[in-house]
């Protein structure tokens, strides 16, 4: 498998992710949310919620899916190394939230649908979220648009930022942003029928009837998709899915669309000159040691992590305990407080 030593996420990320979060950055209300964001929302409460649903994946704990995993973070020169975990769930699909804390999520009907190939280009493409610094905007997008949606104006005052269409631009955002991560499950892999059939799959695979579907097929399908361009309404029509007012736009791009830019990407001789070596590079963060020993090591270093984060949950209970206990009036006796006793601890 190729390696990318201190490969900077500005080699692979698409144009148009730039674009759309610059946009993004610059709309009125932006700032805004994002102070709301780091006042009401944390990253610590989702690892702590991954912690008690989840599988969390390590050398003895789907020890193949690690390794995998592993080699992927090598590839494109990822440190620290994310948690990785695996939620039971149907439907085909896998995230990446967090930044400080990072966590990746795959559905258990991943493993069983994909094979170790379509694995690693699953996880490729969610590490390509991490390494171009999509996740801390992917939770931001799925906070304020899930409040918005639901609250409304009594949520954080996010009615004023849905009338400056705020939200509409986290999507388009977001459907962009995958085109990067694509990307860099394709320069893992280095194989780009290997990414399209993972896309295939995600977009209707099915077990039974796997020896039936036909790469071909499907990406002569996104070349049909790509023809309907030719009349200016079917164009009108394509926006309107994609940012439907009247119900949920769209947060990642239509599929057959993903192969069609995915393709001309890898035809590119900016794909072949970072092939050869010769792309944007960073500081080196210290690419992980793929050994078992290496392996058991990350492993010692992320149990002692939670302990610390249990022994600062019981802390914080303790100290809310504690606070709780301070606000309580004295007893008069009666075992009610005096008007006297409660205003002197009015806080």
């Amino acid at each position: 498998m190729p390696t990318y030593p201190e490969i900077s996420s500005e080699a692979f990320r698409h144009p148009l992710d730039w674009e759309a979060e610059v946009a993004l950055r610059s709309l009125p209300g932006f700032e805004s949310l994002a102070r709301k964001f780091v006042e009401f929302v944390y990253e610590r409460p989702q690892a702590i919620y991954q912690m008690g649903n989840h599988i969390l994946v390590g050398p003895r704990q789907y020890a193949t899916l690690y390794q995998i995993f592993r080699q992927c973070l090598r590839d494109l020169d990822i440190y620290p190394e994310p948690s990785l975990f695996v939620s039971q769930h149907p439907l085909l699909n896998a995230y990446s939230l967090g930044q400080e804390h990072a966590t990746i999520t795959v559905n258990s009907s991943i493993l069983d649908a994909m094979s170790h190939e379509e694995i690693r280009c699953v996880l490729a493409h969610e590490l390509g979220h991490i390494k171009c610094g999509h996740t801390i905007l992917i939770q931001m997008a799925l906070w304020a648009i899930s409040s918005a949606t639901f609250l409304g104006e009594m949520t954080f005052g996010l009615g004023n930022v849905v009338g400056s269409g705020l939200i509409y631009s986290f999507y388009e955002w977001r459907r962009k942003a995958e085109l990067s991560a694509d990307r860099a499950a394709l320069l893992v892999t280095d194989d780009l029928n290997s990414v399209m059939k993972t896309m295939m799959k995600m977009a209707g695979g099915s077990s039974s009837f796997a020896h039936e579907a036909s790469l071909e097929e499907f990406v002569r399908q996104s070349q049909q998709y790509q023809e309907l361009d030719r009349e200016e309404l079917n164009q009108v029509y394509k926006f309107l899915l994609y940012n439907n007012p009247q119900g949920v736009a769209f947060s990642h791009p239509f599929t057959v669309e993903r192969i069609s830019y995915l393709q001309e990407w890898a035809n590119s001789e900016e794909y072949q000159q970072i092939k050869q070596g010769n792309y944007t590079r960073c500081n080196a963060q210290g690419a992980v040691d793929v050994t078992p020993e290496a392996a058991e090591k990350s492993d010692r270093v992320k149990r002692e992590e939670m302990r610390s984060l249990k022994r600062q949950i019981e802390e914080l209970k303790a100290e809310i305990e504690r606070v709780k206990s301070n606000r309580q009036p004295p007893s008069n006796g009666n075992g009610e407080g005096s008007e006297s006793d409660n205003s002197d601890n009015e806080i």
